[in-house]
């Protein structure tokens, strides 16, 4: 069964939204691990029916080198991001991980992406799940 870790931090959102999507589309074919910045954001990622949690740097820095696919917000990759929940130590261990990122290009930070457009989270979300997350048995 394939692993994807979803990181999000502050309120959740994101993360929750993007684990409903998956669980919509792939049921219990996929084991989604929720890896909140805080308890809150965790918390809102477990109530979106991620199969299981857990917060802070220590548990974000063990479990990224374990899973097949990380999503979250772009900001994951960035130390101090979200008002200073990710930590240096949590931005380089995504960065290191060895499963693929899939990176939704939303950020608060002083930050632009050149190139791209403004386009809602939930057509984000469909775009991630369409055209990079491949199931394969």
């Amino acid at each position: 069964m394939k692993k994807i870790c979803v990181i999000d931090g502050q309120g959740g959102g994101i993360g929750s939204a993007v684990i409903r999507k998956l669980k919509e589309l792939f049921e219990e074919t996929i084991d989604i691990i929720a890896l909140g910045t805080n308890a809150i954001a965790t918390a809102q990622m477990l109530k979106a029916r991620a199969n299981r949690g857990a917060s802070g740097e220590n548990a974000i820095v063990r479990t990224v080198k374990k899973v097949d696919v990380i999503i979250g917000p772009v900001s994951i990759i960035m130390a101090h991001a979200m008002m200073g929940e990710v930590t240096p130590k949590i931005a380089e261990a995504v960065a290191d991980s060895p499963a693929k990122k899939l990176l939704i290009p939303l950020s608060r930070e002083n930050v632009e992406i050149v190139g791209l457009s403004a386009i809602p989270l939930p057509h984000l979300i469909e775009a991630l799940i369409q055209e990079h997350l491949r199931i394969e048995d």
